[in-house]
């Protein structure tokens, strides 16, 4: 058996066309959909990132602006900065660069951004939101993993989908985005025991440990969807948290690293901009 492998870089260029279009139909009504990015710090992976949101922006026709601060900007200037773009009408989204360094408390700064303005999804008001499955900004990542199934016909109700991973970015919403979708959800971690006996049992598994090839084709069942969320550098190279060869041979459909998961993270950044420039227009 040979997985089908689901290229998320391939979906988001679909999507992208799309938004593209509605972001030309909306520019015609006056509303012009605008995020501003905001990093502090010249971190090499986050720079690449934010350049990446930027480029991503540009290419559908969307207005977008990046902030770049220095390493010590204080917690009080960016905490200023991002009032002033909350009351600022034009600006519809705004996405702080985590992390911060050590003199920013990041759950401050999250809870800074207006709710209506928050992108991400990060804010407690929205994850509350996500948690009673009412309409909100759902987290980039997950609701690109969500997009991504549904797009290749993966049906999630009554299926067992395994989380691996709990972080709040990523392995906490995810299970409670399909949840809402009427999957049955099951979470483990580091502490989990028998870690196996778990994955073998999943219909639909998410690995998101950060923890390179911590699941091989031995930890999977025939058949098994595997989404591998993972970003790890080793020797040089881009590696997610699945044994790709072992576990292709086994899985009905797999993500890749790279060009899986990642394109889509961003792409459902956009999608949420232009949702919050609707939003705030039809209040």
């Amino acid at each position: 058996m040979s997985a089908e492998v689901i290229y998320g870089k391939q979906l988001a260029e679909t999507i992208r066309q799309e938004m593209k279009e509605e972001v030309a139909q909306l520019s015609e009504q006056g509303i012009h959909p605008k995020l501003v990015v905001i990093i502090v710090g010249e971190d090499p992976a986050s720079q690449s990132y934010v350049k990446g949101k930027q480029r991503a922006s540009e290419k559908i026709g969307m207005n977008s602006d990046l902030l770049e601060l220095s390493a010590d900007t204080s917690e009080e200037k960016l905490l200023e900065i991002i009032k002033e773009l909350n009351e600022d009408k034009s600006v519809h989204g705004i996405l702080v660069q985590l992390p911060l360094p050590e003199q920013i408390d990041d759950q401050k700064v999250i809870e800074a951004i207006d709710p209506s303005k928050d992108v991400d999804g990060f804010h407690p008001s929205n994850v509350g939101r996500l948690m009673t499955g009412q309409e909100t900004f759902y987290p980039c990542t997950p609701y690109g993993i969500l997009v991504m199934l549904q797009r290749a016909d993966i049906s999630l109700e009554g299926k067992h989908v395994v989380i691996v991973g709990r972080s709040n970015l990523v392995g906490k919403p995810v299970g409670q985005l399909l949840l809402n979708e009427n999957a049955t959800v099951t979470h483990c971690h580091s502490r989990t025991k028998n870690l196996r006996e778990h994955t073998k049992q999943a219909d639909i598994l998410i690995v998101a440990a950060g923890k390179a090839g911590l699941i091989t084709g031995e930890d999977i069942s025939d058949g098994t969807v595997v989404i591998d969320v993972g970003v790890n550098r080793v020797d040089g190279k881009l590696t997610g948290d699945v044994d790709f060869e072992s576990a292709s041979e086994k899985a009905s459909h797999i993500t890749p690293v790279p060009k899986g998961v990642g394109p889509m993270t961003i792409t459902m950044l956009l999608h949420n901009t232009i949702k919050a420039a609707k939003w705030i227009h039809q209040k």
